[in-house]
């Protein structure tokens, strides 16, 4: 399976693109984003490949929130 990638304008049309994906996992799995990075850093669930994108995802999207938020307090 090939790899897409994505490029996006800035970081907070990311940011959404990545909140919507996290949306559909969080549907599919019912839990949440925390929750289930949680759970899967403690290595209570399996490194099944959805659970890889998914926490590759999450991770992405703080370091991403972080990033806007920091810059906003700056802006400030």
């Amino acid at each position: 399976m090939r790899k897409q990638t994505i490029e996006y304008t800035s970081p907070l049309d990311a940011l959404c693109d990545l909140a919507k994906r996290l949306q559909v996992y969080e549907t599919n799995h019912n839990m949440s984003s925390e929750y289930f990075f949680e759970q899967y850093s403690k290595g209570l669930l399996a490194d099944d490949i959805i659970y890889i994108e998914w926490s590759n995802d999450y991770r992405h999207y703080i370091a991403l929130h972080n990033e806007i938020e920091e810059r906003l307090r700056h802006a400030a």
